[in-house]
C-alpha cells in the first residue's frame, strides 16, 4: 500500500498538468498513489492525458460533466489507497517538492492533519496582493471562530490528511466551497491540526486563475452553516 495518495483535480490545465506531473516525479516521494481526475477539461488536457500522461498515473479519472473542484477531490478521496492523502493543484502555485515536509510531520505524529500555510503566523509573506491576504485572514479567522483551530490558513490547497479520517465524512460542496467544508468537519471530530511553512507562486488570472468573489461569499455562507451545525447539531 503507498504512504500518500497525491490527488490532482485538473481542469484545462493542458499548459502546466505535465509540468507538475514532473515536479511530483522529482519531489524525493518514493512510495505514493498519484490519482489525476479531469473534470471534463475542454482545451486538449483529456487528450493530453490519455495519449502521453497516462502511463505515468496510478489512477485516472474522466468527469463526464463539470463537477467543479470540490467534484473532483471528492472523487479523488473515494479512489485514495495510500495511508495518507492530499491534494495538489495541477497549476504551478503549490510546488510538490514541500509535499515531503508535510508527510514527514504527518508521520513524526505531529498532528492528525497538516496544512501547508501561505501565511505563517508572525510572517509577512509578500506572496499575493493585500486585498487576497485580507480576504483569505478574515475567512481564516471566521472558520477559527466555529472550528476552535487556530490555523492560518484555511484555504490553502495543501491538506494532508489520514485516509481514513478523510474517507469517513460526507462531503457536499462541488467547487471551492470544499475547503472550509473539509476543515470544519475534520474538526468536528477533535483530530489535531498543525500549520506548516510552504512557498507559494500565485497565478493571476490572465494565466488561468479561477476562484472569484463569488466563490469568496460561497465560503462565508459555508463556514457559517456548518459552524452552526457543528452548534446546534452536535
Amino acid at each position: 500500500m503507498p504512504t500518500l495518495s497525491i490527488i490532482i483535480p485538473v481542469f484545462n490545465e493542458f499548459g502546466t498538468l505535465e509540468q507538475v506531473l514532473d515536479s511530483v516525479e522529482n519531489c524525493g516521494l518514493q512510495d505514493y498513489q498519484l490519482i489525476v481526475v479531469d473534470d471534463c477539461s475542454t482545451d486538449g488536457t483529456r487528450d493530453l492525458i490519455k495519449d502521453k500522461l497516462a502511463s505515468r498515473i496510478d489512477v485516472v479519472v474522466f468527469h463526464d460533466s463539470n463537477k467543479g473542484k470540490g467534484g473532483a477531490i471528492r472523487t479523488g478521496f473515494e479512489a485514495a489507497k495510500g495511508d495518507y492523502v492530499v491534494i495538489q493543484d495541477a497549476d504551478l502555485e503549490y510546488d510538490p517538492k514541500e509535499l515531503p515536509k508535510l508527510l514527514a510531520a504527518i508521520l513524526a505524529g505531529e498532528a492528525d492533519v497538516i496544512y501547508g500555510t501561505r501565511f505563517p503566523k508572525g510572517e509577512a509573506f509578500d506572496v499575493t496582493p493585500t486585498w487576497h491576504r485580507a480576504v483569505n485572514r478574515a475567512l481564516t479567522h471566521y472558520s477559527n471562530f466555529f472550528t476552535g483551530l487556530r490555523i492560518t490558513d484555511m484555504e490553502t490547497c495543501y491538506k494532508m490528511f489520514p485516509t481514513p479520517l478523510i474517507q469517513s465524512i460526507e462531503l457536499e460542496e462541488l467547487r471551492f466551497g470544499i475547503e472550509p467544508e473539509m476543515t470544519a468537519k475534520i474538526a468536528d471530530l477533535g483530530v489535531s491540526f498543525l500549520d506548516v511553512p510552504i512557498t507559494y507562486n500565485r497565478r493571476t488570472y490572465e494565466e488561468g486563475k479561477k476562484i472569484g468573489a463569488m466563490d469568496g461569499l460561497r465560503a462565508l455562507y459555508v463556514i457559517t452553516k456548518y459552524g452552526l451545525r457543528s452548534i446546534f447539531l452536535p
